[in-house]
Formats: C-alpha cells, sequence, structure tokens
C-alpha cells in the first residue's frame, strides 16, 4: 500500500545475532515496507560466517567494512554515514537500527529531528540513552523468548499445562523489567487522559505507554495483548463500556483500595 511507511534497515553485524533475522522483519514490517536493507561488519571475518547463509534468503545486502586498528569498531561510522546518506536521498520515512551499541545514540536522537520516525532494536544489554533516543525499542532476546514460549504452549495438549507454562514464563520475565515504572507511567496516563469517571480506552493508553516508553512491549512480560497484561498488574479494573454508537470498547480505571483489598466488587 502507498500510504504504508518506508523503513531503512540498518544492522550492526557486530553485535547482533543472524538468530534474530526474521524477528527483525518481522517487526519491521508491522510498522511498514523495508525499502533499504543493509548489514555492516568485516565479512572477511570467519565471526560474521553464521550471517552468510541467511543474507541471500532475505535479500539483505553486506557492506564491507574493514577493521582498520585491533580493538576498533569501524562498522558504527560506515552505518552512521550510510543513514545520512539515505536520510538526505528522501526514498524513506523511519530506519531501525538494529544494535546494542550505544554509539547509535546520536544518530537516532538526529534522525528524528530530521522527522524519521526511527525504531531500535536490541538485546536486552542496550544502554538506556539510545532505548530513548528512539520512537520505539525492541527486545530482540524478550520477543524471540516470548515467540518460542507460544509454540511451546500450542504444542501443549493440556489446557492447563498451556497456562501453567505461560504464567511461569510471564513471571519469568517480569524480574527482567520493571514493572513499578510501567504502573508510574501508566498511573500517569490515567490521570492525564481519563473521563470524569476514571476511564480510559485501552487504547489510548497503549499509545501513551508507547510515547512514554520505547521500550514498552507486552512481549517483553509473556504476554500478546495489552489488556491481559493490564489486567495480571492487579491494580486496574477492565470493561467494556459502550460508544455513542452503540458498540463497546475496553477501558479501564484504577481499582479503589476497596476493590484491591477484595472488600468491593468491581
Amino acid at each position: 500500500m502507498d500510504s504504508e511507511l518506508r523503513f531503512a534497515i540498518l544492522i550492526d553485524a557486530d553485535n547482533i545475532s543472524d538468530k534474530y533475522i526474521k524477528t527483525i522483519l518481522d517487526e519491521t514490517a508491522n510498522s511498514g515496507i523495508a525499502t533499504y536493507k543493509r548489514i555492516y561488519g568485516d565479512w572477511t571475518s570467519p565471526r560474521l560466517a553464521s550471517w552468510k547463509n541467511v543474507l541471500l534468503e532475505n535479500s539483505i545486502i553486506p557492506m564491507q567494512q574493514y577493521s582498520y586498528t585491533t580493538g576498533k569498531n569501524s562498522t558504527d561510522s560506515a552505518m552512521i554515514i550510510d543513514a545520512m546518506d539515505i536520510l538526505y536521498s528522501g526514498n524513506v520515512d523511519g530506519f531501525c537500527i538494529v544494535s546494542s551499541d550505544s554509539d547509535f545514540t546520536r544518530l537516532a536522537s538526529r534522525l528524528r529531528e530530521s522527522g524519521m520516525q526511527v525504531i531500535g532494536m536490541g538485546e536486552e544489554k542496550t544502554p538506556q540513552p539510545f532505548i530513548s533516543a528512539c520512537n520505539q525499542f525492541k527486545y530482540l532476546d524478550l520477543i524471540c523468548a516470548s515467540q518460542q514460549e507460544e509454540e511451546m504452549c500450542e504444542k501443549a495438549d493440556d489446557a492447563k499445562s498451556t497456562e501453567k507454562v505461560h504464567q511461569k514464563s510471564s513471571q519469568s520475565k517480569r524480574k527482567k523489567k520493571d514493572l513499578k515504572r510501567v504502573r508510574r507511567t501508566i498511573n500517569a496516563i490515567i490521570d492525564k487522559f481519563s473521563d470524569d469517571e476514571g476511564w480510559i480506552y485501552t487504547g489510548k493508553l497503549g499509545d501513551q505507554l508507547s510515547k512514554r516508553m520505547p521500550d514498552f512491549d507486552v512481549r517483553n512480560y509473556g504476554f500478546s495483548k495489552l489488556t491481559p497484561f493490564i489486567r495480571s498488574l492487579g491494580d486496574y479494573e477492565v470493561k467494556k463500556l459502550p460508544l455513542e454508537n452503540g458498540q463497546k470498547q475496553i477501558c479501564c480505571r484504577i481499582k479503589t483500595e476497596k476493590q484491591k483489598n477484595g472488600k468491593e466488587k468491581e
């Protein structure tokens, strides 16, 4: 579709594994069309041999960058120069910068200053400055883990076993993320955008969460949808409320203290 955003995918092969390639392409496809697909590294190095097997299959262009000095990463400079060339070409609406390296923080900020949509992708070890510089940030390791767990659940014959697997994985992921920060952000959004009775549409809530927390993704916590995640926090009441056209939409609001203590019906 002509209305879809056009993205340039730039991958730092020095610190991103080839096992994430499907996730990288799928996540970009969720936001638009990949018009550039380039990957940077020293392809004479045996370290990148595993990447070579997936480049042709996914039509990714390898960009050769020799390591001129031992211990110095020249790949970053090549990616930054190419990104600026692509920016000035006017052929894209956004960039997908795939790296766990904080050296791309200034690049992400500069691209956003030019009106570009910037999606960052990397592992959970990615420094916060790079994450904050992006419009959105995707944790590749958590997304892949979530996908693997969903496959396990689908193969489970017993529904109860499936539920146990899901609950266990969700609890495991929560230890890795700061749920207190998520709750504070949700409460601030509800306080700002809710109606007189404290209700907010979950769609609006999701949009604002992404704006305020670029790395927020319910899959980081073992969920595939926002509403089940909100329910799992235990602090929010979730209901379907009627719209003016007679249809219903899912909304949520902060529970009262009586509701949290189980002394009042939701």
